[in-house]
């Protein structure tokens, strides 16, 4: 277990020492590739648990990220405060605003950025506030652009109004300088 002492963030470790590449699969191959190893008791890549001290502390039954080699896969983030699990007032854009304060801490816990990431699912409540979330969305991302799939999803959970799921891929070139 390793603790980041600047953001108060652990990271679990299932030491693993094969080193493989993924990033070349389509990720239901990568996902299906981990479950058949974890299910073997295989050893399959470095695969790192990362929770905040608040996920922590309020027995959530979840990873906040999954750190697997050189990608970052983060639990569907919904707009709440961290230390009460409650969703902020304010609607799709509080929310959403939220939602990217959350995901830049867990990603600065895994070594990760804004910038790192690749891929975003998008579930929103209403498909009518599309243009009010995308509005804002695209100043989180003013260079290139992840990938993204979005959908109209009836009862996100604590009666969200949106909710988003990302992969970061983390550049290790310049982490191992």
């Amino acid at each position: 277990m390793i603790a980041h002492a600047d953001c108060g963030i652990v990271v679990s470790s299932k030491a693993r020492r094969t080193k493989l590449r993924f990033l070349s699969l389509p990720a239901y191959w990568l996902i299906a590739l981990a479950a058949n190893a974890a299910a073997a008791g295989g050893v399959l890549a470095d695969t790192d648990f990362i929770a905040t001290p608040e996920t922590r502390a309020l027995g959530l039954p979840f990873s906040d990220a999954v750190r697997i080699d050189d990608l970052v896969v983060l639990s569907g983030q919904l707009g709440v405060d961290p230390a009460t699990f409650k969703l902020v007032d304010g609607g799709i854009e509080a929310e959403t605003r939220q939602i990217f304060a959350n995901m830049e801490r867990i990603l600065a816990g895994s070594g990760a950025a804004l910038d790192d990431i690749v891929k975003c699912t998008v579930m929103i409540a209403d498909i009518g506030e599309w243009p009010l979330f995308n509005a804002l969305y695209v100043t989180y991302f003013p260079g290139n652009k992840p990938a993204r799939s979005a959908f109209g999803a009836n009862g996100l959970a604590l009666g969200a109004r949106v909710e988003l799921e990302c992969w970061a891929v983390l550049d290790t070139a310049t982490e191992s300088e």
